[in-house]
């Protein structure tokens, strides 16, 4: 039998309290949202990057806002249009006539958090400048490479693909994103303190106003705790039992296309934010089988469907079902 429990250093529990204070200074804003909240930190603790899909006014720019108020971090936001060109997102060259040449002015995509609304409003060559940023932290612009601020987190929000005016994201540019949550409607009790926030002028969506939010953190310390995700211990038994979950998505006659390498790296990153926010400095099985659905379902292709839809989720949520668990 594996043990799973290994000696814990003296850092866990400092690293452990400031994740989840990032996690209550985030829930204080956005109400009845536990499990979204968890599941954003975890993402940005892990290194990565976060769509928000969900019909219009239901607090997905809030939550987004919300996370970088909390993080005490450099942001910008993007409203993404149709008429959005590449250079309006990584920055361009500019003539400097007492230089006598070019000189390359940053766009919004240099700053350490970037909000894009509606990402799927933008056309297909747009879309096409954030891959780069989001897989290699740099940009490239007429030849030069340039290197993005250290942490990097895009949280990007999306429309259902049935609202007028969207471009479907592209199977390389979903599989960029480490999770998509999915926030919906508020409960009525919510929904009161809500619309009481909104009289009041200081909430809309599914918050109660994302400039009362306090930075529990700072870039330094958002690269402390990602430092202390990249050292909790994921045992053989662990990592076999993800390469398990990845390849039983690829031979899935319900897929037309699995996951693929970066997902499983994903997937076992936010595995180990998930014990660090636990308390725990081993991952356990269950932080891989709880995580599974929301990490790789976007970025598998039903058959005869779309990558990005609910029911690779639902495809994925039922292989974990199928597969025996390490014990």
């Amino acid at each position: 039998m594996t043990t799973w429990a290994v000696a814990s250093p003296p850092a866990a529990a400092p690293a452990t309290a400031r994740a989840q204070a990032l996690v209550s200074a985030i829930g204080a804003v956005v109400l009845d949202r536990p499990e979204q909240i968890s599941l954003l930190v975890t993402a940005v603790l892990a290194g990565g990057h976060v769509l928000l899909e969900d019909l219009p006014g239901t607090g997905k720019t809030t939550l987004a806002r919300t996370l970088a108020g909390a993080l005490g971090a450099e942001s910008r936001r993007i409203q993404a249009t149709a008429d959005l060109l590449p250079a309006d997102v990584t920055g361009s060259g500019m003539w400097d006539p007492v230089r006598g040449g070019f000189v390359f002015v940053p766009g919004p995509l240099f700053t350490s958090v970037v909000l894009v609304d509606e990402l799927n409003r933008t056309p297909p060559r747009t879309q096409s400048a954030f891959l780069e940023a989001m897989d290699e932290q740099a940009v490239t612009v007429d030849g030069v490479r340039h290197q993005l601020p250290e942490p990097f987190v895009v949280v990007a929000t999306q429309n259902p693909l049935d609202q007028h005016g969207t471009y479907p994201l592209p199977e390389g540019q979903l599989d960029r994103f480490t999770l998509v949550l999915r926030l919906g409607r508020n409960g009525p009790e919510t929904e009161r303190r809500v619309l009481r926030a909104a009289l009041r002028g200081t909430g809309g969506g599914g918050g109660v106003g994302s400039d009362r939010v306090q930075p529990v953190l700072d870039p330094a310390g958002l690269r402390g705790l990602r430092a202390a995700v990249a050292v909790v211990h994921v045992a053989d038994a662990v990592l076999d039992y993800a390469v398990a979950l990845v390849e039983a998505t690829r031979r899935s006659h319900a897929l037309a296309l699995g996951a693929s390498s970066r997902a499983a790296a994903s997937l076992l990153r936010c595995a180990q934010a998930r014990a660090l926010l636990a308390g725990r400095t081993h991952v356990l099985p269950d932080d891989v089988k709880r995580l599974a659905a929301v990490v790789l379902g976007h970025r598998v292709v039903p058959a005869g469907g779309a990558a990005g839809s609910s029911e690779g989720a639902a495809i994925v949520a039922q292989l974990v079902a199928t597969l025996p668990v390490p014990t």
